[in-house]
């Protein structure tokens, strides 16, 4: 089974044991995550689409790492005004494994 969550205003394509980097989630290393945005659910002959959300559905993972990604050079260059101006960054990100994908309770 896979599923679509949105975290951090970006979409991620997840099923249960795959390892994601989302944007950095203010929790501690080897916490839960749970992510209530489902999108989409499917597998199994079966589809669930949400509206935009899936009412009820939740995707459980296990807090990996908290770090940041490799420097990334910013530079900025104005031709023949001999302006230049560069600096790096470095984004914070979690890592994050996908236990469980709950699916909306049918009671």
């Amino acid at each position: 089974m896979q599923a679509i969550i949105e975290t951090g205003g970006k979409q991620y394509l997840v099923s249960a044991g795959t390892k994601i980097k989302i944007e950095k989630l203010d929790a501690e290393e080897g916490g839960v995550a749970v992510f209530d945005a489902v999108l989409l659910i499917f597998g199994d002959k079966k589809t669930e689409i949400g509206t935009p959300y899936i009412v009820g559905a939740s995707i459980e993972g296990k807090i990996l790492t908290q770090g940041r990604g490799d420097k990334k050079i910013v530079f900025r260059y104005k031709a023949k005004v001999r302006r230049r101006k560069m600096k790096g960054h470095r984004q914070p990100f979690t890592e994050v494994e996908i236990t469980k994908i709950n699916t909306k309770s049918t009671a």
